[in-house]
């Protein structure tokens, strides 16, 4: 079948047999790697042995979700670790990364995100059932990488670690008007009010997200210093003293970055300072994979920061820090896919079974996508005047050891 063999010039690290949907078994022997257990995948459907080698990056998700791929020996992290292991060694010459380049001639337009079609882009991911996110988040709900500062830390104190991280990089000040761009449930927003004594409005396109995280800031002693808004950034408004954007920048798409950093520039105030956290690429300008694109984050891509600093120097905006994390966010999904498949059979429940092998696939295959291709999160310090912020970082440690011991 077409597919098998294609194989022997993908592995070359790992063992990985097929056993195709006639029963025959394919195995493919690379050079021995400790950090990759032998996987056998097996395959129930013929139309795999061509559709497998047509479009690798989005048929083998949904051959997962269906249940025509199934995974006999390893787990599906074993399987997606070692596939995306050879892809990364293979590199330019591997025929996956030849069919992923011709959608970057099309990339603009599947990034094209005007108002109304980033309001029905989040709402495919960001409106699901709150239920659904309380089965594998922390508690404060916080939906982006986690700050793990020490080995065996858990989730909820590396989610608070990164909260703590962000607010030491805003130089927030009693009495400052804050702006925080894609708030989702408001965990961030209220976390910033009660450490810093400031004014926070959040916005979001979600309505689910919104109603949570308006009920929160009702319940909570903060309620006069943070409000929570249905808005798009490119209708925002005022000028605000510190601006902050978690886990958004992703959905604002390449045609738009330019409108982003120049809304950013116009909203904040002279002194200004602006906090950007987003995953990024480590191999320049490509294109969201397209099983993402079609079942998880429509109109999304995680950029490379060639892209972003060109946009920001246009904007007229001073790149005044960047700090690079690496593993953090892959150690953040491994914890979110442990809760996960310990509440799988409540998911289920809530939605169905195909339903549970596409959150499955998107958790590990995103874990494996940060351990063996080098995704990354970047956190960009911003600023209208470039002697705005201290010519040295240790204001940072500095600000998160007062507020630790809080």
């Amino acid at each position: 079948m077409l597919f098998t063999r294609l194989l022997p010039r993908l592995v070359r690290v790992g063992r990985l047999t097929v056993v195709d949907a006639d029963g025959r078994r394919h195995t493919y022997q690379g050079a021995a790697l400790d950090t990759l257990p032998n996987v056998t995948i097996r395959l129930h459907d013929r139309a795999l042995h061509h559709r497998l080698a047509l479009f690798p990056t989005l048929k083998v998700g949904e051959a997962y979700m269906d249940g025509t791929l199934t995974v006999e020996e390893g787990s599906l992290y074993d399987f997606l670790s070692l596939s995306l292991e050879n892809l990364r060694r293979a590199g330019n010459k591997s025929y996956v990364t030849a069919l992923e380049s011709l959608t970057r001639v099309v990339r603009r337009l599947q990034q094209l995100n005007p108002a109304d079609r980033a309001r029905r882009n989040v709402a495919h991911h960001y409106d699901l059932s709150g239920a659904l996110y309380d089965l594998f988040l922390d508690a404060d709900r916080q939906y982006s990488c986690a700050y793990f500062t020490h080995p065996g830390q858990d989730l909820e104190s590396a989610q608070d670690a990164k909260k703590r991280h962000i607010a030491a990089k805003l130089l927030l000040e009693p009495g400052q008007k804050v702006l925080d761009i894609g708030c989702g449930w408001g965990g961030l927003a209220l976390s910033l009010a009660r450490e810093a004594d400031v004014e926070v409005t959040g916005i979001t396109l979600s309505t689910e997200q919104l109603a949570v995280a308006r009920e929160r800031a009702k319940n909570s002693q903060f309620a006069e210093k943070v409000r929570f808004d249905l808005r798009d950034y490119r209708h925002q408004a005022g000028t605000f003293d510190r601006i902050v954007s978690v886990g958004m920048f992703e959905h604002v798409g390449v045609n738009h970055y330019g409108q982003f950093f120049r809304k950013v520039r116009d909203l904040l105030t002279e002194e200004g300072v602006g906090l950007l956290h987003s995953i990024g690429r480590p191999d320049g300008p490509g294109a969201t994979n397209a099983w993402i694109r079609k079942y998880i984050f429509p109109g999304g891509y995680c950029p490379a920061l060639s892209e972003v600093l060109a946009a920001v120097e246009r904007a007229g905006l001073f790149v005044t820090d960047v700090e690079i994390l690496r593993l953090h966010y892959a150690d953040t999904l491994r914890e979110w896919a442990r809760r996960f498949q310990a509440n799988r059979d409540k998911a289920a429940q809530l939605y169905d079974e195909r339903f549970c092998r596409m959150w499955e696939f998107y958790l590990a295959g995103c874990e494996a996508t940060f351990r063996h291709q080098g995704m990354m999160v970047f956190q960009m310090q911003i600023a209208r005047r470039h002697d705005t912020v201290p010519v040295t970082r240790t204001y940072i440690d500095a600000w998160e050891k007062a507020h630790a011991l809080a």
